[in-house]
C-alpha cells in the first residue's frame, strides 16, 4: 500500500468560498494553542528567581553597558565574556533595557520564545499536513517536559529551538515553489542559530539539505546552486560577528570566555564545538556519562531513553521512530517532490541526526540539550500520525497506527514509574487509556471523534510531568523537568565564594568601577545579582582563562576600581598576591580583601 498526501491544504486566502465556521474553528483553536503555551511557560515564572545566576548576570550587565550587551560580558566593565556567543543575551538584555533589570525580564524572553517556536511549528506542520496536525504538533511541543523547563528558563536553547524551527519553515516555503530566497532566509536562521549557541545549529542542515536536493520543484543544479547560496547565507550571517571580534582590538573588548587564543571561532570548534562531541573541550570535558545524571548519562543508542534524558525528552520519541519508518515505507512510490515524504524527510533528518549525536557525544552533555529534539519529534508524530489514521481502512496503516499509540502509553507508564511516589494514578489513568484506545483502534473504530481519544492518549504522561515541571522552581547550571525543585552547581562554582546579605550590603555601598573581584564566574554573578554592583569574574567560567591578567589586577586596584577582594576555595596568582599585601576580614563568613588598604 502507498499513502500519497493529497494536495496540500489550501491557505485560507486561496481557499473558494470556505464556511466561516470551519476557518473560526480552526482560529480559536490555534489562540487556545498559545494562549494555553504561554500560560504554561509564564505562570509563576519569577518563582525561579533569576534561574541560571551566570546569564542572569549577563544579562544585568547588558542593561548597563552596550558594549556588555554586544560581547556578552559578565559585567559591565567588560572583563570577560560568557562561554557562549551573546545573541540570545541581546534579547534580554534589550528587554532589561526597556522594563528593567528583575526576575522577570530575565525569565520572560525565554517564554515568548517558547509561545513563538510553537507558533511556527504549527504554521510549519500545516503547510504539509493541515491545521489540526500543526495544532498537534504544536501542543506537542510545548508539552515536552524538557521544553517547558526551557521556555521558563535563561539557556541559549530557547532561542537556538525558535531559530531552527523558522529554519525549517523557511525551508518548507522554499520547497513549494523551489525559492532560492526562503532557503536564503533558512540560512540566515541558522547563522544566527550559530551566534547563540554555535555549532549545535547545524545539526539540522543535514536534513534541510537532504529534503531541498530531494524535492525542491526545478532541476538538479538549480538545486545545488540554490544551496550554495544558502550555505553563503549561512557563512555570512554567522562569520559577522565572527569577523568583529577579531578586528575589534583586544585592549578594548573583553576577552572571550571558555576560549584559549580570545577568539570566537576556536571557541565555536573547541570548548562548544568538537569538544563537546569527544571530551576535553573545556572545563569539565569527558563529563560524559557512567550514570551521571546531570551530564547526560552513559553514552550509546539508549541514551536518549536513559535515568538522565529519558524524562526529558523521550516520551513521543518512540512514536516518532515508528511514524517516520512507516510514513516513508507507505509514500516510498509517490514522486519525487510528494509533500508528505519531504516532511516526513526534514524532520526525519533533523531528529536522527541530532538524536546520534546526543546519544554519544562524549563531552560536557546536560539532559536540556535534548530540547533541541523537540520540534522533530512532535512535528514527525503529527505528520505521521495524520497519515496513518487517513489510511486507517489498510490494516497494515492501522497497525502502525497502533503500534504509536501503544508504544507511547507503555513507555510513558514507564518514564512515570520511575517518580513512583508522585502521582500514581497518573501513569494508571495512562495506561488503562492506551489500552482502550489501541483495542478500539485495531478492531477498526473510524470515526472522527475518536481522533480526540488518540490525542489524549499520546499527550496525558507528557502533559502531566510537563504541568509538574512548570509547578516547580529551578536553578544553577543544570536544571532538569519533572515534579521536584531541580538545578545543579547553584551556588559558588569555582572559586566558592558565597553571597551573604552582609557582603552584599557592603559590596552596595561602593562607588569604584567594580565593588569587587572574586574566582569563578557563578561567584561573581551571585554577588554582583545580590548587591547590585560590578563584580570581576577572575577566570570566568572555571576559574582558568587569563582574564585579566595579574599585572592587570595590579593596575586596576593601583588606580582604585576595585573595591574588595573576596576570597574562595582554590589558588591563583591575583589570589596570592593579594593575600601578601592586603589584610582579610570575615564578612559574613566570607574572607574580603579591603583593596583600598594596604597590609
Amino acid at each position: 500500500m502507498t499513502l500519497t498526501m493529497e494536495a496540500a491544504p489550501p491557505r485560507e486566502d486561496q481557499r473558494r468560498g470556505p464556511t466561516n465556521r470551519r476557518v473560526t474553528k480552526h482560529r480559536i483553536a490555534l489562540a487556545a494553542l498559545l494562549v494555553g503555551s504561554a500560560f504554561l511557560f509564564l505562570w509563576n515564572l519569577t518563582a525561579s528567581g533569576y534561574g541560571n545566576e551566570f546569564y542572569a548576570a549577563a544579562t544585568q550587565a547588558g542593561s548597563q553597558s552596550w558594549k556588555a550587551l554586544l560581547f556578552g560580558s559578565l559585567d559591565p566593565g567588560n572583563v570577560i565574556t560568557v562561554d557562549k556567543p551573546p545573541v540570545f543575551l541581546w534579547v534580554s538584555g534589550l528587554f532589561a533595557r526597556v522594563f528593567g533589570f528583575s526576575s522577570w525580564t530575565v525569565l520572560a524572553p525565554q517564554a515568548i520564545e517558547g509561545v513563538l517556536a510553537v507558533w511556527v511549528l504549527y504554521a510549519t506542520v500545516k503547510r504539509t499536513s493541515g491545521e489540526w496536525a500543526g495544532l498537534f504538533a504544536g501542543a506537542a511541543l510545548a508539552l515536552t517536559p524538557v521544553a517547558t523547563l526551557m521556555f521558563r528558563f535563561n539557556l541559549p536553547d530557547a532561542l537556538l529551538v525558535l531559530l531552527m524551527t523558522v529554519a525549517a519553515y523557511c525551508t518548507v516555503r522554499a520547497l513549494e515553489k523551489a525559492s532560492w530566497r526562503w532557503l536564503a532566509l533558512a540560512g540566515v536562521a541558522i547563522g544566527f542559530g550559530f551566534l547563540t549557541k554555535m555549532m549545535q545549529a547545524f545539526l539540522v542542515l543535514p536534513g534541510l539539505a537532504a529534503v531541498y536536493l530531494l524535492a525542491a520543484p526545478t532541476g538538479l543544479g538549480k538545486r545545488f546552486l540554490h544551496l550554495l547560496g544558502a550555505g553563503i547565507a549561512v557563512i555570512v550571517s554567522a562569520g559577522w560577528f565572527i569577523a568583529l571580534v577579531d578586528l575589534w582590538p583586544a585592549s578594548s573588548r573583553p576577552y572571550i570566555g571558555g576560549s584559549n587564543n580570545n577568539g570566537l571561532w576556536e571557541l565555536a570548534v573547541g570548548y562548544n564545538g568538537l569538544g563537546r562531541i569527544f571530551g576535553g573541550g573545556g572545563p569539565g570535558g569527558g563529563m560524559g556519562g557512567n550514570g551521571n545524571i546531570g551530564f547526560g548519562g552513559a553514552t550509546g543508542i539508549t541514551r536518549l531513553f536513559g535515568a538522565s534524558m529519558g524524562a526529558e525528552i523521550s516520551w513521543l520519541l518512540p512514536a516518532a521512530l515508528i511514524g517516520l519508518i512507516a510514513g516513508l515505507w507507505f509514500t516510498r512510490r509517490g514522486g519525487r517532490i510528494d509533500r508528505t515524504r519531504a516532511a516526513l524527510v526534514l524532520w526525519g533528518g533533523w531528529l536522527v541526526v541530532s538524536g546520534v549525536v546526543f546519544s554519544f557525544m562524549s563531552g560536557i552533555t546536560h539532559p536540556y540539550y535534548t530540547v533541541a529534539l523537540a520540534p522533530a519529534i512532535s512535528a514527525l508524530v503529527a505528520i505521521s500520525g495524520r497519515e496513518l489514521w487517513r489510511g486507517r481502512a489498510h490494516f497494515p496503516a492501522r497497525v502502525a497506527l497502533t503500534v504509536m499509540v501503544a508504544f507511547t502509553g507503555v513507555w510513558g507508564f514507564i518514564l512515570l514509574a520511575r517518580v513512583p511516589d508522585w502521582q500514581p494514578w497518573v501513569r494508571w489513568t495512562l495506561l488503562v487509556l492506551t489500552a482502550l484506545v489501541t483495542f478500539a483502534l485495531l478492531f477498526g473504530v473510524k470515526r472522527s471523534a475518536f481522533i480526540g481519544a488518540i490525542v489524549a492518549a499520546a499527550l496525558f504522561g507528557t502533559s502531566a510531568y510537563s504541568f509538574a515541571t512548570a509547578a516547580q522552581t529551578h536553578a544553577g547550571s543544570i536544571p532538569m523537568s519533572g515534579p521536584v525543585q531541580s538545578g545543579m552547581g547553584m551556588r559558588g562554582g569555582p572559586g566558592g565564594a558565597v553571597s551573604s546579605s552582609e557582603l552584599n550590603a557592603l559590596l552596595a555601598q561602593t562607588d569604584t568601577q567594580w565593588a569587587a573581584a572574586t574566582t569563578g564566574a557563578q561567584s561573581a554573578a551571585a554577588l554582583q545579582l545580590g548587591s547590585g554592583r560590578p563584580v570581576i569574574a577572575i577566570g570566568g567560567w572555571n576559574g582558568g582563562d587569563p582574564a585579566p591578567t595579574l599585572e592587570e589586577f595590579q593596575r586596576y586596584v593601583s588606580e582604585g576600581k576595585i573595591g574588595y577582594f573576596v576570597s574562595g576555595r582554590g589558588g591563583s596568582d591575583i589570589a596570592d598576591w593579594v593575600s601578601a599585601h592586603f589584610k582579610a576580614v570575615s564578612v559574613g563568613g566570607q574572607m574580603v580583601y579591603d583593596l583600598d588598604a594596604g597590609s
